[in-house]
């Protein structure tokens, strides 16, 4: 699908035709009826079975200012892809959600969700099915039992599970796999383990947690007890999301300003080492308008989720 968006976008854009390696763009992905109006993407995540589950917010804004708002979204907000095919598979069922933020599958297909409107965080069987509620709706709180605005949720192979509470509290909250609270770190500043909106985070095979510390333009890593290993700041200057690949590649979704900064997503090896950058700032075929979220899949495919660009790509090696 191409967004037309405003003359602005397409300022430098034309010249980028050629697909940008290692990755192209898949177009025509994924298959939208002609009557379907483009909404905001807020994330994207793909499970074992190639199957893209797509977050929106069915309309439902972030107010510049006074409070959010907290009643449940009518419409649908998680519609689900046929990675390969583009084809929709389904579409969850409406008033579950105030205001969705981040989506994530674990290693069991099951689909975690946070909401910074209700300060919690949800996790799905694959088919729309609660299974856990983390946080009280509505109360926000730093404490075991609250949240403030979470972000974005991380599972490790044990069944810990990682929460970014980003946008009000600026930690790290870690629970056991029932969903009883275990520890915390961080706290508001730009030090090291500090955090100015942990906005997103992801593990890998060794248990390291990668957490994106977005208004600090940096990637911060620790180990599973939240010690500091070090940090990546090379190359970023609005990281928005983090994917940890099955070769140990991490995929950092940033987004820049045109003229300004890079957009695109990120590519770094496992010593945060710059290794390659895929798509650029723009509205056409793999280029990105505000990039937010990414996902990978168990074969490698790239997709993407263009906020304000209101659409999600799908990249193939």
């Amino acid at each position: 699908m191409v967004r037309i968006l405003p003359a602005i976008a397409l300022i430098g854009a034309a010249a980028s035709a050629a697909p940008d390696k290692p990755y192209h763009v898949v177009h025509g992905w994924p298959v939208l009826p002609a009557t379907q109006a483009p909404d905001e993407v807020s994330a994207v995540a793909v499970d074992s079975h190639d199957h893209v589950f797509v977050l929106t917010r069915a309309g439902r804004k972030w107010p510049d200012t006074g409070p959010i708002d907290t009643t449940a979204i009518a419409g649908t907000t998680v519609s689900v892809y046929d990675g390969p095919s583009g084809r929709l598979l389904t579409k969850w069922p409406g008033s579950l959600f105030a205001l969705p933020h981040g989506i994530t599958v674990d290693s069991h297909d099951n689909v975690w969700i946070t909401d910074v409107a209700w300060h919690q965080v949800f996790e799905f069987n694959s088919a729309g099915r609660p299974l856990l509620t983390l946080g009280q709706r509505g109360v926000p709180g730093e404490d075991t039992a609250h949240f403030n605005q979470p972000s974005d949720v991380a599972v490790a192979a044990d069944g810990s599970i990682y929460v970014s509470d980003g946008y009000g509290n600026n930690r790290v909250a870690k629970f056991d796999q029932r969903g009883r609270f275990l520890k915390q770190w961080g706290k508001k500043g730009s030090g090291a383990a500090e955090f100015d909106l942990p906005h997103a985070l992801a593990l890998d095979a060794r248990g390291r947690v990668y957490v994106v510390d977005r208004s600090n333009a940096r990637i911060q890593v620790f180990d599973s007890a939240g010690n500091r290993l070090t940090q990546w700041s090379a190359g970023l200057s609005s990281p928005q999301d983090v994917k940890v690949s099955s070769n140990g590649l991490v995929f950092v979704a940033n987004a820049g300003r045109p003229g300004v900064d890079s957009t695109g997503v990120v590519i770094f090896d496992s010593l945060g080492r710059f290794r390659a950058r895929v798509g650029r700032f723009g509205n056409y075929d793999g280029q990105f308008w505000d990039l937010h979220w990414l996902a990978l899949s168990k074969s490698g495919d790239l997709y993407t989720a263009d906020f304000a660009g209101r659409r999600v790509q799908k990249f193939v090696r």
